[in-house]
């Protein structure tokens, strides 16, 4: 169903439900991805530190330049079905697949084949994501409603991770085996919630746009916007330090805080379901005081907790599980207010340009998280290899090695996301400004709808006073 925008207005829950299915097996896969890949691929593939590292970064930097294609090519999509809606379809298949030949890999297997199947997975996960993410920005058209519509999209993604952290604990067998069920776990859970979004969610497409053709040049001009300028750095470091912590999870919290493989899986559990009350909690307070005091706040409530995990004695749990709850419930703010915020401006740009660029603005910060996510794992691992630390199961490391591994996991994301929080001292588009933003856009394309309606009634084009063609 694809409706015209009406005024802002507060969506039903079950709408929002729905529209949200989707990042449930979205945020496994992720999590599957930063988290137990890596180590499926260098310990139980064979495949070196060395090799992994690089073959994401490979596949990231092959992939920076996808999302600007994908952006451009979704904002001058016209259909029956709207305009983000295809995409979502287009995209499931491809995630299918790829989880299919990543995770039921075998030993043996080279860099190449893991290279390819990268590839696909990513173009796959670019295509769901940023369908949802720019149809949400449509679908939401209140400055308040949009954080918590990100925030039920950002819950119900925790609710995914979580689930999927239940299921290597409950198949029996090797870390190979929980990989291989985490797979079909994604395999089924997406067509399912793809089709309750497509079936259930609206999608509100503008009356028309003055151009609805979309070049390079167009968005490089968005880029340089200030306010995208800072949504854009904000985003690549918020985005670089927790995913910095992802890929050496299991290293430290096994290696050098002494935690044993199941302890392991039960603290990322408190912290992906911190998540879930986070999202929550950053949803209403943005509501609150606002999306760029949030983040502010959020940053510096970041460092403290972070912090605070070398300060808790090794291999003890009572005290380790609240505190990977704290840094999870604050982690949990920063992409689903800056996705809210990222709403905003593409509000702000249809207003000054009379065209729709949020399938181009979402593409911006989605690419910089690619472009952390290269960084995070290729700069990690060489890290840890040059400091001598060895991931082979059963291997004994360095008290140096050991080190190493604490400093890149706890102390480099706090120095990162307190430059994200930096970026928004000052911010302009707040709560007001995007209260009138709306209010001429909506008066704009009431006006427009109105016009459309006379010339279909009528037969004449009302812009430029010529008969219909009929």
């Amino acid at each position: 169903m694809t409706v015209s925008p009406s005024a802002s207005q507060r969506l039903p829950l079950p709408i929002v439900l729905s529209f949200a299915s989707t990042a449930l097996p979205v945020a496994a896969i992720g999590l599957v991805m930063g988290v137990y890949l890596p180590r499926f691929f260098a310990g139980h593939l064979g495949l070196s530190m060395v090799a992994v590292g690089a073959a994401i970064t490979i596949v990231r930097l092959i992939d920076l330049g996808l999302d600007p294609l994908l952006g451009m090519a979704m904002d001058r999509t016209k259909s029956r079905w709207g305009r983000y809606r295809p995409w979502l379809v287009v995209g499931a298949p491809f995630v299918m697949l790829a989880v299919y030949m990543l995770f039921m890999a075998n030993p043996g297997v080279t860099e190449g084949y893991i290279i390819g199947w990268l590839l696909v997975l990513y173009l796959g996960i670019s295509i769901v994501t940023l369908a949802q993410a720019a149809w949400g920005a449509a679908l939401a058209t209140d400055y308040n409603d949009r954080s918590r519509v990100y925030g039920v999209i950002s819950a119900v993604g925790v609710i995914g991770a979580v689930l999927i952290l239940v299921v290597p604990l409950a198949v029996k067998g090797s870390f190979a085996n929980g990989v291989h069920a985490m797979g079909w776990f994604c395999i089924i859970l997406l067509p399912i919630t793809v089709v309750i979004c497509t079936m259930i969610s609206p999608e509100r497409v503008a009356p028309r746009a003055a151009s609805p053709q979309a070049s390079f040049a167009d968005y490089w001009k968005l880029l340089t916007r200030p306010e995208m300028l800072r949504l854009v750095f904000a985003d690549f470091v918020l985005a670089l330090g927790p995913g910095t912590t992802a890929a050496l999870y299991l290293f430290f919290f096994h290696d050098a805080r002494g935690y044993t493989t199941p302890q392991t899986s039960i603290l990322l559990m408190f912290y992906i379901a911190a998540g879930l009350a986070g999202a929550l909690f950053w949803s209403w307070l943005a509501q609150r005081m606002g999306k760029h005091r949030a983040l502010i706040l959020a940053s510096v409530c970041y460092a403290v907790t972070q912090s605070m995990l070398m300060i808790i004695p090794k291999a003890t749990m009572a005290l380790a599980i609240p505190g990977m709850f704290a840094v999870g419930f604050v982690s949990s703010s920063f992409v689903l207010i800056v996705r809210a915020m990222v709403a905003d401006v593409a509000d702000e740009v249809r207003l000054e340009t009379g065209e729709e660029r949020a399938g181009l603005l979402y593409a911006l910060v989605t690419t910089t998280q690619k472009i952390g996510s290269a960084i995070t794992v290729g700069i990690s691992f060489t890290v840890l290899g040059l400091v001598g630390y060895n991931a082979a199961e059963g291997a004994v490391n360095t008290p140096e090695a050991i080190r190493g591994l604490e400093l890149c996991y706890v102390f480099a994301p706090v120095i990162l996301v307190f430059f994200g929080g930096a970026c928004f001292i000052g911010w302009k588009l707040d709560a007001v400004r995007h209260g009138e933003v709306r209010r001429q856009l909506d008066l704009r394309d009431a006006l427009a709808a109105e016009a459309e309606l006379l010339q279909a009634g009528s037969g004449s084009n009302l812009a430029d006073g010529k008969p219909g063609a009929g």
